[in-house]
């Protein structure tokens, strides 16, 4: 009996590659969900917290992460299949898709916290 493995869109083409880079590729997909939950927690830290920032800007920064831990577990997604699927069919690496996004969020998020924190 033969197996399908989920998700079909990437495992139905090209040839099984290497499992040491599938398993890189797999780490590398836990370290984005790690990231989307760290970015969670940053935006609920913010509204659970009593932080000496005005609310406005505390609730903008918190969106801000709120936001960018979606893009973050999006990314381990679409960051995880492309390059699997790169790898099944010995193709070129994608390059970094949504991270540039979420490195001027964070950029964004921080400078939030910080002038609510002065105001």
């Amino acid at each position: 009996m033969v197996r399908t493995r989920f998700p079909r869109n990437v495992y139905r083409d090209g040839d099984e590659p290497d499992p040491r880079f599938s398993l890189a590729n797999e780490r590398t997909f836990l370290a984005w969900l790690r990231t989307s939950l760290a970015l969670f927690a940053a935006a609920v830290a913010l509204e659970a917290l009593q932080l000496p920032i005005q609310p406005a800007w505390r609730l903008a920064a918190a969106a801000v992460f709120l936001i960018l831990g979606l893009v973050a577990a999006a990314q381990a997604w679409i960051g995880w299949s492309s390059t699997e699927r790169a790898l099944r069919h010995n193709s070129p690496l994608p390059g970094l898709s949504i991270g540039g996004v979420i490195v001027i969020g964070v950029i964004v998020g921080a400078a939030l916290v910080f002038i609510g924190s002065l105001v």
